[in-house]
């Protein structure tokens, strides 16, 4: 077995907010890599975001650093955007790598630190491709999505508050800066990777269809609950729960249809629709025919009588629960679940935390750590990175121009 740190020895320095950047910085140093985050002294546009404890501590912030180094200096002065860029430049054979959603001007411009260490890494994200800025909220209008989610009229927008496009690009840059040191490790050369937000938005648009079905006319029309292209929506049992029933696969279909025992009453709705319904898409232009029948088996029955008949023939179902039940009663939020352990977050407490999802059958999965106190790492890392002495960075912390750890 290796050890733990699959990325252990590569060492990234991030200058970031909000979502993408830190998720890909966390993404690599839940790996093993060293990442190092420099903030203003007082912390990032981000070190206060909601959601927050009573006394203001960011649960937002700490989620999103997660195994990370963290590093405070004046970046207002020259003195301490000097020791930015130093930190980015500094030598090793898996150092110089950059990840960034600031501008890359002044301290994090390319040109000038490439200057200084010729194989520089730097992954640059930006709002659009033009870097303008952007976020999901906005970016998901542009893309019509507000259109298709949920009910209502035509003419109503409902804003989706999952932020897609910043997950998929924090896990782009990671992806981003991991190709790019295996570029640098076959020829020696750095670069910089710039990668949009709006970009990998439209990217994903195309992937899945969307772009395409537009182009040839079609304009999807919102469906709800109801999952697109097959069978499956949102049902109630007699205990008033809710669940989500998909049958989209063939397979998935067929255990739905016996676990209910609804095949000939199937069988014979789709002989009257004229449809053969082991197709998927006709399943979904019946699916207003279909639902009462679901409706009835589940409403006669108890969540447990569900379950039960559920699972013993592999159909593929949910139960709807709250964040509050999810982290309350469901074994897989627990410690049970290798993904999660508990963690003393700092200014917080005890928390149960997930690690990197991914499972290496030749490297043990590494526990989850918990995000530093703000500038925690400021006098290690310099003294460790810069090779400055304890009485330089402790003259460096009097001039109020590195950090010291919040309390």
């Amino acid at each position: 077995m290796l050890s733990d740190s699959i990325l252990e020895g590569m060492r990234i320095v991030e200058a970031s907010a909000f979502v993408a950047a830190p998720l890909g910085g966390m993404t690599l140093a839940q790996l093993g890599a060293e990442v190092i985050r420099i903030d203003p002294l007082a912390g990032g546009l981000d070190y206060r975001r909601w959601p927050v404890t009573a006394d203001n501590t960011s649960l937002f912030w700490c989620g999103l650093n997660k195994s990370k180094k963290s590093v405070t200096l004046d970046l207002t002065s020259a003195e301490g955007r000097e020791l930015a860029a130093a930190l980015v430049t500094a030598p090793g054979p898996d150092a110089g790598i950059l990840l960034t959603n600031f501008p890359p001007r002044g301290f994090l411009d390319y040109e000038a630190l490439s200057a200084r260490r010729a194989d520089l890494i730097q992954l640059t994200i930006s709002g659009d491709r033009h870097g303008r800025s952007a976020v999901d909220y906005t970016v998901n209008p542009r893309l019509g999505i507000p259109y298709l989610t949920g009910g209502g009229s035509a003419d109503e927008v409902c804003n989706h508050l999952l932020p897609a496009w910043d997950l998929v690009t924090g896990n782009l840059a990671a992806l981003g800066i991991l190709a790019a040191e295996r570029t640098r490790r076959q020829s020696g050369l750095g670069q910089h990777v710039k990668l949009a937000l709006e970009d990998a938005a439209l990217a994903v648009m195309g992937h899945l269809g969307f772009l395409a079905e537009a182009q040839l006319g079609k304009q999807r029309e919102r469906t709800g609950n109801d999952l697109f292209g097959a069978f499956g929506r949102d049902f109630l049992t007699a205990d008033g729960r809710r669940i989500m029933i998909v049958g989209l696969t063939a397979k998935q279909w067929k255990s739905l249809c016996v676990a209910t025992g609804l095949t000939d009453s199937i069988d014979t709705l789709g002989r009257s629709l004229g449809l053969d319904l082991s197709c998927e898409g006709n399943r979904f232009i019946a699916r207003a025919q279909l639902a009462p029948l679901f409706a009835q088996w589940v409403g006669a029955r108890t969540l447990l009588d569900v379950a039960s008949a559920f699972d013993a023939h592999a159909v593929c179902w949910s139960r709807y629960q709250t964040v509050h039940e999810l982290v309350t009663n469901d074994p897989e939020c627990s410690a049970a679940n290798p993904l999660f352990s508990t963690v003393a977050q700092p200014g917080v407490g005890d928390l149960l935390a997930p690690g990197s999802p991914l499972a290496f059958s030749s490297t043990a999965r590494a526990p989850a750590r918990p995000a530093p106190c703000l500038g925690e790492d400021t006098e290690q890392v310099l003294t460790d990175v810069l090779g400055l002495s304890s009485a330089q960075v402790g003259a460096l912390i009097d001039r109020k121009v590195a950090g010291r750890p919040s309390s």
